[in-house]
């Protein structure tokens, strides 16, 4: 036993390194040239975000393993020399909501503060920002503390008559307990209506302000996550059916050259009279408005300069480039296909064991103990896998919907051009919707998760909290994830639709 808990340990510290190495990896390659050398403080928030979030995603599968490290104990000691799972998931939640709250706002006012003002103003007026926000958070987290901070469990007072144990042990549904029926039968069987009762109780400081942070982040996730669930594999393969299908003339290439050039010369002219009008002070919702229009045509444009480069690569090895283009399509359509498989897996769990009472089936629930019976840790692997994958869900719907509505910010990743300010707001997203996710997953998984510390945090706790567990009770948030995924599949489906009908239509006026 001991052997296994020390192991447990020893993975836990190799997996943190190598998160923490791999997020560095990131920054390097994603950050812009102009923050070379420099931001070193939002640098470090960034990579330290990232470890935080992953780490929190793969603590719910180390709990599971923590939870089989004193499955078979002898003793009740043995359990104590397992990670202590509930203190650590309280406190990498508090350190995720200080981040989010006020340790990457900060940071974002500090760097996008004026630069011709001196670090100790820049400081100084980012710490005004954050310092009026933990005051608002902290009256406001004391009042609702104070007010609404408990926790109602719903109990049934059980009894039964006592009786002789009995010779031999013979149960059907005319008798499911020991001592036959009537009065002897258990009462849990046979109580009323009238014998539950409401058991109340205050809920710890720090376990109210995860619960608090999991219902902003739910609120994101079930919209961003409902969206992300069929954007993002309908999009790859999307992608792959607007691929260039071959490569263009060198006239087609400077005829769509010099459009693009007149469009990149337009936005420019947009782009200056809006800083014109910045520096005269007019920085109203007009302005904004227009800021955001600007922002999404140059990505648009961006888009289509990517686009023409790959329909006509040039240089020594442009036949090369060209065969690397075609593979990197087919990747995206393979990639498509699984992740396809992987979210009609997800929504299909959600509604058989979650949004059906009772659940028609555990579903993926059986399929990870199935896998821990081939292999000990083959289920833990497809447990996080599935848990990845909704985080990604997340971020693939933060995006598509930060490209089509007004009022998100667009904030995009890109390799190799990524400024602080956008890493730090996706980072502040992941984080966010880290702990719904989280908390999504041992309520989707609780029959494989059953007795973890992150299902007494996230399902008892959470879903008895006053004033909060009747969205939990009437599954709001699981019913506008399904039903935001089937209208993004709707979407997709149609769009999809109209772009093969466009090409079909744009090679029959062709061959014309």
């Amino acid at each position: 036993m001991g052997d296994f808990n020390l192991a447990l340990v020893i993975v836990a510290i190799i997996v943190c390194v190598l998160v923490f190495l791999f997020n560095v990896y990131l920054l390097v390659n994603y950050q812009h040239p102009d923050d070379a050398n420099q931001a070193y403080f939002p640098k470090f928030v960034v990579v330290f975000g990232l470890s935080i979030a992953a780490i929190s995603i793969l603590m719910l599968p180390a709990d599971v393993a923590n939870r089989q490290a004193c499955r078979n104990a002898i003793y009740n000691g043995a359990c104590k020399l397992t990670l202590p799972m509930k203190d650590l998931w309280l406190a990498v939640y508090i350190v995720d909501a200080v981040l989010v709250f006020f340790i990457i706002p900060f940071a974002m006012f500090y760097y996008e503060g004026d630069q011709d003002k001196s670090v100790g103003k820049r400081i100084k007026s980012a710490l005004l920002w954050v310092v009026t926000t933990a005051i608002v958070c902290a009256l406001l987290l004391g009042i609702l503390y104070g007010l609404v901070g408990k926790v109602d469990f719903t109990v049934r007072h059980l009894s039964s008559a006592t009786t002789n144990f009995p010779s031999t042990w013979e149960f059907s549904s005319g008798q499911p307990c020991i001592g036959g029926s009537g009065a002897r039968a258990c009462s849990a069987y046979t109580a009323n209506a009238s014998s539950e009762k409401t058991w109340t109780m205050r809920t710890t400081f720090p376990e109210y302000v995860v619960a608090l942070a999991t219902i902003v982040g739910s609120v994101l996730f079930s919209i961003f996550g409902g969206v992300g669930i069929a954007s993002l594999p309908l999009g790859l393969i999307a992608s792959f059916i607007r691929r260039p299908k071959a490569v263009i003339t060198r006239s087609q290439y400077i005829k769509e050259a010099t459009e693009l050039g007149k469009k990149a010369r337009e936005l420019k002219k947009a782009a200056d009279a809006l800083h014109q009008e910045e520096r005269n002070g007019s920085k109203g919702r007009k302005w904004r408005k227009n800021v955001k229009a600007v922002e999404k045509e140059l990505l648009q444009l961006e888009e289509d300069v990517k686009l023409l480069e790959e329909m006509y690569p040039q240089g020594e090895k442009a036949e090369t480039a060209w065969a690397l283009t075609v593979l990197g399509y087919l990747g995206k359509l393979v990639l498509g296909i699984l992740g396809l498989i992987v979210s009609v897996a997800w929504v299909a769990h959600i509604i058989i064991y979650l949004l059906i009472d009772p659940p028609l089936s555990p579903f993926l629930n059986e399929v990870f103990i199935k896998l821990d019976d081939i292999w000990g840790l083959l289920g833990t692997v497809a447990f996080a896998f599935f848990c990845f994958y909704l985080l990604l869900a997340v971020i693939a719907g933060a995006m598509m919907l930060g490209l089509r509505l007004v009022f998100i910010t667009i904030h995009p990743m890109k390799w190799g051009a990524t400024l602080m300010n956008s890493f730090l707001f996706n980072v502040a997203l992941i984080l966010l919707c880290s702990i719904s996710v989280i908390q999504f997953c041992s309520t989707a998984f609780g029959y494989y998760a059953q007795a973890t510390a992150a299902q007494e945090i996230f399902g008892h706790t959470l879903q008895s909290l006053r004033g909060i567990k009747y969205l939990y009770k009437y599954n709001v948030f699981q019913i506008a994830f399904v039903v935001l995924a089937g209208l993004t599949f709707v979407y997709y489906v149609a769009f999809v639709s109209f772009q093969l009908s466009s090409l079909f239509s744009l090679s029959f006026h062709s061959s014309e």
